[in-house]
């Protein structure tokens, strides 16, 4: 796919000059312009770029609260008052930011749940995968450490929960989940050096998530992209040049997105807080399994673990179909997966209690069995539906060659 002949002509005496020495325009034409892109793609593909676009807001809004933070236990909560008060336009650049890192997993949860539906990990996608599955982690852990800098009570005791829960790896090597949170801690409790070392990640990882979004594009650069019927690109009619294309629809599912962003910006209601602390709503699934098993150790291995198995996807599902589209029977196993996942998030933000505790370990066993049980299992006794031929054929019906106009596109 990277080996497509790029349309690009240097206009200029500079443009040719720089062309010749280091060709950058003729790569980033032949790589955002000329790509060839699947000619069926729908909105949710447009969730890329809109992720592209929080995360660049992510970091110009932090850089400015960043110069005007404090990250000391005892400064840390006035500083931040002193922003949303003081500083010319500090109260939108920190709703902005707040408002964006949820905007941020909301995004982010999308983009997973349509590589998921349409099998964008199966190969030769599974480098792919795996590097978005660790900027998924590199994102929950840049959005906890966020979450403890306004330093009130939530981000204390925060800071002083998850912290803890090392603590519980003393059962398997005495000492070992002491030292741990002690290391964490910078001491022997939540102080001034924490809040420092967390501002400091939190300030350091968007910069290492641009690195490894980097990689993930070049990667997705090397394979193509996924598409929904899950057919590779096969001829010239099967796609379009990316520009103008595939961006006229990535900037109108961008405007979309930012509209409901400035909605939450401007109307939201930022002092709403829980009934009883609990984390972020991006967190609650897998808050939700911590709870739902008795042990602490158990809790701890199950929370990470449901994270962790997203690496694995690619050879878990045995089918060799990638689109649940033409999956019958893992397409309601997926959506019931899907609904497992919400309903986790709900049971997170509720008591550890009574029926919630129940409900809570029923879709942790689903969660887990869909993964280890379902995708193996379904993937070799399924019998697929009628696919079609070609991307083409999906799009256009019949022999998949478009006449007059529409022809035109795939000339790249």
């Amino acid at each position: 796919m990277s080996q497509h002949e790029s349309t690009y002509k240097p206009g200029s005496r500079l443009e040719h000059w720089m062309d010749e020495r280091l060709p950058l325009m003729r790569m980033m034409h032949g790589q955002f312009v000329d790509f060839p892109t699947p000619r069926n793609l729908n909105y949710l593909w447009t969730f890329g770029g809109i992720l592209t676009f929080c995360l660049v807001v992510q970091i110009v809004t932090g850089i400015v609260l960043a110069m005007h933070y404090i990250p000391h236990a005892e400064m840390a909560f006035d500083s931040v008052e002193k922003i949303r008060r003081d500083v010319n336009y500090g109260w939108l650049i920190r709703n902005v930011h707040a408002v964006g890192a949820s905007m941020f997993f909301f995004a982010v949860y999308i983009h997973m749940a349509r590589g998921l539906y349409y099998g964008s990990y199966k190969a030769p996608r599974e480098v792919l995968w795996i590097l978005g599955v660790l900027l998924f982690l590199l994102m929950m852990a840049t959005g906890f450490l966020g979450y403890t800098l306004p330093w009130g009570q939530m981000s204390f005791w925060g800071v002083t929960v998850i912290t803890n829960l090392f603590s519980s790896l003393d059962s398997i090597i005495p000492g070992l989940g002491t030292k741990i949170v002690q290391w964490l801690w910078g001491g022997y409790s939540v102080s001034t050096v924490t809040l420092n070392r967390f501002f400091s990640l939190h300030y350091l990882l968007p910069f290492v998530i641009v690195g490894v979004v980097a990689l993930h594009i070049w990667a997705l650069h090397v394979v193509g992209q996924n598409n929904p019927t899950g057919l590779d690109i096969k001829t010239a009619n099967d796609s379009v040049p990316m520009a103008p294309h595939a961006v006229a629809k990535d900037i109108f599912g961008l405007g979309v997105f930012v509209i409901l962003f400035a909605w939450f910006v401007f109307f939201a209601n930022p002092l709403v807080t829980p009934p009883h602390i609990v984390p972020e709503w991006y967190f609650l699934p897998f808050y939700a399994i911590l709870r739902a098993i008795p042990s602490k150790l158990g809790g701890v291995i199950a929370m990470f673990s449901a994270i962790l198995i997203l690496v694995f996807i690619p050879w878990l599902d045995t089918s060799r179909v990638r689109s649940a589209r033409y999956r019958p029977i893992f397409k309601w196993c997926l959506w019931f997966f899907f609904f497992s996942v919400l309903a986790l998030g709900y049971l997170g933000g509720k008591p550890a209690e009574g029926v919630y505790v129940a409900w809570a370990q029923f879709f942790t066993v689903y969660y887990f069995a869909f993964f280890l049980l379902i995708m193996p299992i379904v993937g070799v006794m399924e019998t697929p539906s009628a696919m079609p031929r070609s991307i083409a054929e999906s799009v256009l019906g019949g022999s998949g060659r478009p006449t007059g106009a529409a022809a035109a596109p795939a000339k790249h």
